[in-house]
């Protein structure tokens, strides 16, 4: 896929770029908390965007998407939201001006091979592969955390999406065959080794509903968290999150929120306390005991935060029932995507035709499958 981004590059511009793999990811478990300041366990996969860049001493940017074929262009001033994809790029380039940064005009080729809308977060390493490039090409001197905060600030203004920062933090600072443990209120984080690499393999499978995490739910999921924030402050002074409530907590003062608010609140709080379960027992070597962690998240999801849909709870349901899976729930923002499994690597080939077969029975689709290995963040890297 590099070779084919820098043919391009080399026929639509006639110069020599960088060139930038930036990953997609994939979250064990933490899902719905990072915009509630909690708890995230994600890492950088193996499914990735390409670049081309260079810059090309003009004020215009110039992207061509070689997965549709399309050329895009906008100048550097008065940059405004629209366009479809090259959206996200320009969403970039307007946070890193606000940043004080000198962006100047560049051509890139943009190419990737995460499926759109699966909940591998393809917006994320579009957001930071442009980042990275361009801080290469004009020396910002920007640290990761900068970058990711370009990256959600981007999501931010532009396509109008108000996620938390996990995504782009897993992209820039995925390291191979490592899980990272991110506080999303101190944006502290440490990595764990996922020691069953050798003997489990990611799975994800693909319920083929594209789902949109523009669409009026994910904005409605937060608006109910920050609502049962305003009601619960009454009860815990000073909390500016869920982060700083309890599961125990929500439960004393079920009687003060609004059913679906308290709904809300006990799926966060609840899942949060996984988060910190799941890396202790990955700590232990204990992939039962965090798979167990794996299904209640899910049911969480589907029943409390309501953010799953019958393909995901049918696919879930399917893994659970499998002696080979030590844990499965759907990943991702919700609405569609895929779920997420660990299964032994000597059956992922009779897993995956076992889930194809039994969702084409169910609902006349075959779902995709997408074996996945741990892999670095967003960097520059020779062709």
């Amino acid at each position: 896929m590099i070779a084919a981004v820098k043919d391009k590059f080399h026929q639509l511009f006639g110069k020599e770029p960088i060139m930038v793999s930036s990953p997609g990811r994939i979250n064990l478990i933490g899902e719905h908390t990072d915009y509630n300041e909690g708890f995230v366990l994600p890492a950088a996969i193996d499914k990735k965007i390409i670049y081309a860049i260079a810059l090309n001493g003009t004020d215009t940017c110039n992207a061509y998407a070689l997965f549709s074929n399309e050329m895009a262009s906008f100048s550097l001033e008065n940059i405004q939201p629209g366009g479809g994809w090259v959206n996200y790029l320009k969403g970039v380039v307007y946070q890193l001006q606000q940043l004080g940064r000198e962006v100047k005009g560049f051509d890139c080729v943009v190419h990737g091979d995460i499926p759109i809308g699966a909940g591998m977060s393809s917006s994320a390493a579009v957001e930071g592969g442009l980042s990275v490039g361009l801080d290469h090409l004009l020396g910002f001197g920007l640290d990761r955390m900068q970058m990711a905060r370009v990256g959600q600030l981007a999501e931010h203004t532009f396509p109008g999406v108000k996620c938390g920062i996990m995504d782009q933090f897993a992209n820039l600072h995925g390291k191979k065959d490592r899980v990272m443990l991110l506080d999303c209120r101190s944006l502290e984080y440490q990595y764990f080794p996922f020691e069953f690499s050798k003997t489990y393999k990611i799975v994800l499978v693909n319920s083929m509903v594209h789902h949109s995490l523009a669409s009026s739910e994910y904005n409605v999921r937060r608006a109910q968290c920050e609502e049962g924030v305003e009601i619960l402050r009454q009860f815990v002074p000073g909390i500016s999150s869920l982060r700083g409530v309890t599961a125990a907590q929500v439960e004393q003062y079920k009687s003060s929120l609004p059913p679906k608010v308290y709904d809300r609140c006990r799926f966060v709080t609840q899942e949060n306390e996984r988060v910190q379960q799941a890396c202790t027992r990955l700590q232990n070597n204990e992939l039962a005991e965090a798979g167990r962690l794996m299904y209640a998240s899910h049911d969480g999801l589907s029943r409390l935060y309501e953010v799953s849909c019958p393909e995901l709870d049918f696919l879930a349901g399917l893994a659970k029932k499998r002696p080979e899976v030590a844990g499965a729930r759907m990943m991702g923002g919700g609405f569609g995507g895929c779920t997420i499994n660990l299964v032994k690597i000597d059956q992922v080939d009779a897993f995956g035709s076992f889930m194809q077969a039994r969702y084409k029975d169910q609902y006349g689709v075959v779902p995709d499958v997408y074996v996945t290995s741990i892999e670095d963040g967003a960097r520059v890297v020779t062709a």
